[in-house]
Formats: C-alpha cells, sequence, structure tokens
C-alpha cells in the first residue's frame, strides 16, 4: 500500500508540474503575439529634433546630442531602441562648429547622403548650418568628409536646417534671425545650388502672427506673448499639396507646438504671398494624455508606403522645458476631406500602438 500510494502521489506531482507548465506557456503567448504587432513609445529614453528617412528597407534615424552626431539604423522604426548606432562625426575642438550641435537630418540627394546640422562655439548668436558628405552606399559605412557652412548671403543665426526637392528642384527652409541679435526666429526658404550651397537669397515665409505662437513665459500663461518663435521646419507633400509644417512658442513652455503653412501659389516657392499659414496649432500638447510641449517634428511612411507617420518630441511632465526629458515619439496620422493633413491628438507613453504596417515580425 506505501508503495503504491508513493506511486500515486508522484504521478499526481507530475500531472500538477505539467499542468503549471501548459499554463505558464499559454499566459505569455497572448503577450508575445500582442506585442509583435504593437508597439509603445517613447521610441528611446531620451532624444529631442527627432528625424528619419526610409531608404532600401531601412531606416536612418537621428536626433540632437549637443556634441557629436549619431545615426541609427534599423529595418523597424517602431523598434528604434534595437537599432544598430553609430557615431558618424565628432566636432574637432575649438572651431566655429564644436559646440551646440542641434537638430541633425540625413538625406540622400545625387547618390550621396548629406547630413546637415546647426553649431556654434559655445556662444548661441554664432548658431549656423553645416553639411556633412557620406559617398557611401550605407551612411553607417564610409567616410563623412565635413564640406563647411551652408548659408544665403546674408550669413545670419541659422538653426534647423532641412532639405526637399520639389520640381526637379531642390530648396532648403531653416529657422533664422532677421539681423544679428535675437528679435524673432523666423521660417526662411531659399533654392540650392547643390546639396551645400544655397542659390540666391533667402525669403521669410513665416513669422509668429498668432498669440499661440509667442508664449515664452513659464509661470504667466495669462499674458502669452512673449516671444516670437517659428522654427523646426519640415515639408509634407501629399497629392500634389505641399505643406510646411513648423514648432512655435518657447520650447522651454508647455505652449510649444505645431503649425502650419499651405502653398497656394502656381510654382514659385519663394513668393511669401503663396504661403498661407493656419490660424490655430495643428498639433498641440494634452494634459489629459500627459503630454506636454509636442514639438520639433519630422514625417515617414510605412515600409508598404501606405501610412503616413509624424516622429515627434514631447515631455512627460510640465515644465520640463527644452532639456533631455524630451521624448522621441511616433504615432499615425490621417488627412481630412479637404487634403489637410489630421494629426489628431498626442497619444499617451505605454499603451499599445499598431505597428506601421509592411513591417514584418
Amino acid at each position: 500500500m506505501k508503495i503504491f500510494l508513493k506511486s500515486f502521489l508522484i504521478k499526481r506531482l507530475i500531472v500538477l508540474f505539467a499542468a503549471f507548465l501548459f499554463l505558464q506557456c499559454n499566459v505569455h503567448v497572448v503577450p508575445s503575439a500582442q506585442q509583435n504587432l504593437t508597439f509603445t513609445n517613447p521610441l528611446l529614453p531620451s532624444g529631442a529634433d527627432p528625424w528619419s528617412i526610409y531608404k532600401d528597407g531601412f531606416y536612418y534615424y537621428t536626433h540632437t546630442t549637443g556634441d557629436r552626431l549619431i545615426i541609427w539604423k534599423t529595418k523597424k522604426l517602431s523598434e528604434l531602441n534595437k537599432a544598430e548606432r553609430k557615431i558618424i562625426w565628432t566636432p574637432p575642438a575649438n572651431t566655429a562648429y564644436s559646440k551646440q550641435i542641434w537638430a541633425p537630418e540625413i538625406h540622400f540627394i545625387n547618390d550621396k547622403w548629406y547630413v546637415y546640422f546647426a553649431a556654434d562655439d559655445g556662444k548661441n548668436s554664432n548658431h549656423r548650418l553645416y553639411v556633412l558628405e557620406n559617398s557611401s552606399a550605407d551612411p553607417m559605412q564610409g567616410e563623412w568628409t565635413f564640406k563647411g557652412k551652408i548659408a544665403d548671403p546674408a550669413d545670419k543665426w541659422a538653426i534647423d536646417g532641412s532639405v526637399f526637392k520639389h520640381k526637379q528642384q531642390w530648396y532648403m527652409v531653416w529657422s533664422g534671425w532677421e539681423g544679428d541679435v535675437n528679435g524673432a526666429q523666423d521660417i526662411y526658404i531659399a533654392k540650392l545650388k547643390n546639396p551645400w550651397t544655397i542659390e540666391g537669397n533667402r525669403v521669410r515665409i513665416s513669422a509668429s502672427t498668432y498669440d499661440w505662437e509667442k508664449y515664452g513665459d513659464l509661470k504667466d500663461a495669462e499674458n502669452p506673448p512673449h516671444v516670437n518663435v517659428n522654427e523646426g521646419p519640415q515639408v509634407l507633400e501629399h497629392k500634389g499639396r505641399l505643406f510646411l509644417v513648423y514648432s512655435a512658442s518657447g520650447c522651454w513652455t508647455d505652449h510649444y507646438g505645431l503649425g502650419m503653412l499651405a502653398f497656394k501659389g502656381k510654382n514659385n516657392l519663394l513668393d511669401s504671398a503663396s504661403w498661407h499659414k493656419s490660424p490655430d496649432a495643428v498639433f498641440k500638447g494634452s494634459v489629459n494624455n500627459s503630454v506636454y510641449a509636442p514639438g520639433h517634428n519630422s514625417f515617414f511612411k510605412s515600409p508598404d508606403g501606405k501610412e503616413d507617420w509624424i516622429l515627434y518630441h514631447a515631455n512627460s511632465l510640465p515644465n520640463q522645458g527644452c532639456g533631455r526629458q524630451r521624448l522621441p515619439r511616433a504615432q499615425k496620422f490621417s488627412w481630412n476631406a479637404d487634403g489637410t493633413p489630421n494629426f489628431g491628438e498626442p497619444v499617451k507613453l505605454d499603451i499599445n500602438i499598431p505597428r506601421p504596417s509592411g513591417e514584418k515580425n
């Protein structure tokens, strides 16, 4: 009898252990499958001014680090935290471009890679735009060559340079001062002769005109007009229409958000009268979702080209300002019946978002 009971107990223990293992396996099946279909923001623990480009099956991503230029490479932007990364350039000391390296962007033009960025010598009033070049097919390989400063004849303070092609002509847009002192940051545009040379004079196409663009005092939300900031211009084309999305108000305030210009001219992008500004912000913070000061965005397509996504940074708590608390985030956006983009409301952190269509497991 003792032997029988002992054998019976052993068999029962084996059955219970097998059942335990089965339940454990099944507990993890659903979350794992769900994780393959979704992702959560933030994309990285920190990263202001996020920007990406998609080429030959890979996304190349970069953001402001302040003292160097870094590129990330991944097939899935939703898995940016797992991406290969490489420091492609560290500035030499004691130059006009050694410090405060801001808002880099990587572009592929005429079979070469270019990175545009703003930098100075430690004094903000000396901020200018600069460009690197790489002839390798893969920007993570080859040599990055410093091409120098890129400026229009006025050569005034400049940050947040971005380039785009429209009807076979390349253009640069950026945020700059009209004079030599900081009175306002406006959006300028100019033609490019080649990827490192501006052709002709700059044209101002946007300045702060609405109260929502002028918040500058953290402690005085009742009286917003304190600064005039338009920066971070990004061009968005859709079905033959051209839009320019920019950031406005002080980035140190929770009112920082996105505005938009729509080009309503024919061919002359340098005609400032052809750019029409939306009176209200098109993407702004959400207290309910704990998103503050969303801005300095860029855009990307899903791998299959069917979806449009906005990439932006934002703070998770009020009054966090322009520091390293700004987190890179991504979410899909849609289009209104009138052909304008609808960016919706910035989503909460750590909620499941369907991955961009075309991402493969």
